[in-house]
């Protein structure tokens, strides 16, 4: 009998009713199940971190009562495990959530698990470091670090799994690890079985960004066209015990599941096809088969495995400065050459009312806002239309809050003097983030499991955990 893998969420602030369907779907065939959640990026995790510094019991993912409330129930009757990294910077507050609701639905007695070991901020300086992708050269000091975290691998949410968690809850891991960990807890397949990890791995790697394998940012009307994006169904993957799967999506949703979304979605972020990085294990595409089978059903056959590599990607993030945007609009006659002339206006005043090291970019959102160049070379040169409808948008960065402040302040200033017409002013600043990729040995992380215990105390959960 084949383990389904179902997706509730490919991201933070990602749909939290899409689940529901996929839950239904899971109990309606009654088979095997688990449930994945992936809402935690890079930068979600370091808006998490500084979260956690204004309020300790908060770090974890602010949509995590949205996301379980409608399913969380189901999942407990039908004994469909839920995994997520909702946990974030606060994993434990996390499950202290989760244990409050489960408690408000009656099932009081959920047993909740915790991964540690991903936070290595006070480790940070005595590990053997090597750069892999960063900002700058050096580290960042203790009072700039906002976060440090570890991509962990599958064996410790297969360890929380083997203590008969319901639910499993986790920082920092891969995302297709998420995916991984129930099939290897089901199928009991060998850590150096390359092949069969290697197909489970791709399992999550299909499923990790939600709709995106089933029809979500694949739409192009007229080209690439997709029924029913609003109800969309996000991915379930179908896994049989020899490691092939079959993706496919709830029956009645929105969406579509044809070779052409596989494929996008099974090279999504893959630098190398022979040789793509995970914790667990390195995957080979080289010889990896898409096929339709029938309407929202695809197989993949073909993936290959070989050893995981000897080092882990670890993300770090520190405080950047400080990053400002403000926008006017203009519309009608002659407002592109409004809009153009305010730009100008801006950028003569910015060179005597901010100091040099200030970097700014202006953008007229309608003619050049994703291909122009910082110094706006393409508006620039592009003649003035007789009407239309721009939106002028400033972005500043600078290390100091006040020189952000000064310029947004600056595109205010053109409601009066500026060109005729401006409308609309938005201003925002706020801190930014850096952050750099280091690779860190896998023997200096110790990665392990624990049952939750919440702040009222529950002894079947206590009885169940010496039962396993």
């Amino acid at each position: 009998m084949s383990f389904l893998l179902g997706s509730g969420a490919g991201f933070s602030g990602d749909r939290t009713d899409a689940a529901v369907a996929v839950v239904a779907e899971l109990i309606k065939r009654q088979q095997p199940a688990a449930l994945v959640f992936e809402t935690l990026g890079e930068r979600t995790l370091a808006a998490a971190h500084r979260a956690m510094r204004e309020d300790p019991e908060s770090g974890f993912e602010p949509l995590l009562d949205e996301l379980l409330a409608p399913v969380l129930r189901d999942c407990l009757d039908h004994d469909i495990k839920i995994l997520g990294n909702f946990g974030a910077a606060n994993p434990s507050g996390a499950c202290q959530v989760i244990a409050d609701l489960a408690a408000q639905l009656g099932r009081a007695d959920v047993c909740i698990a915790q991964v540690h070991g991903d936070d290595i901020r006070q480790q940070l300086h005595s590990l053997d470091l090597q750069r892999w992708e960063a900002e700058r050269l050096e580290m960042p000091s203790d009072d700039a670090l906002i976060s440090a975290n570890v991509y962990l691998g599958a064996k410790a949410l297969a360890e929380a799994l083997a203590m008969q968690a319901d639910v499993v809850v986790t920082g920092r891991v891969a995302d297709p690890a998420l995916f991984l960990a129930p099939l290897m807890h089901h199928f009991d397949w060998r850590w150096d079985d390359w092949d069969r990890l290697a197909c489970g791995m791709m399992a999550g790697h299909l499923a990790e960004c939600g709709a995106q394998v089933s029809g979500g940012y694949f739409a192009d009307p007229g080209f690439k066209d997709v029924p029913g994006l609003a109800t969309v169904g996000y991915p379930i993957i179908e896994v049989e015990q020899d490691g092939s799967l079959i993706i496919t999506k709830p029956a009645n949703t929105g969406g579509c599941v044809t070779e052409q979304t596989v494929k996008e979605q099974l090279l999504y972020e893959v630098h190398d096809p022979a040789n793509y990085l995970t914790p667990d294990v390195t995957v080979d595409l080289t010889h990896a088969e898409v096929r339709q089978l029938a309407p929202n059903r695809v197989s993949v056959t073909g993936i290959r495995g070989k050893p995981a590599p000897e080092r882990l990607k670890t993300t770090v993030c520190y405080e950047g400065g400080w990053q400002g945007e403000a926008e006017i609009s203009y519309a009608g006659p002659n407002a592109l050459a409004r809009a153009q002339l305010a730009a100008q206006v801006l950028r003569e005043r910015l060179v005597f009312r901010a100091p040099a090291e200030l970097r700014t970019r202006l953008d007229i959102i309608g003619l050049a806002s994703v291909f122009d160049s910082d110094s706006g070379e393409l508006q620039q040169s592009t003649a003035p239309s007789t009407s239309g409808d721009y939106r002028l948008r400033l972005a500043a960065e600078h290390s100091e809050r006040r020189w952000v402040a000064r310029a947004t302040q600056e595109l205010l200033a053109l409601y009066c003097a500026g060109p005729a017409g401006g409308g609309g002013v938005r201003r925002q600043f706020q801190r930014r983030v850096f952050t750099a990729s280091y690779l860190v040995k896998r023997s200096d992380i110790h990665a392990h499991a624990t049952l939750f215990e919440p702040s009222a105390q529950d002894t079947h959960r206590s009885e169940r955990y010496a039962a396993s």
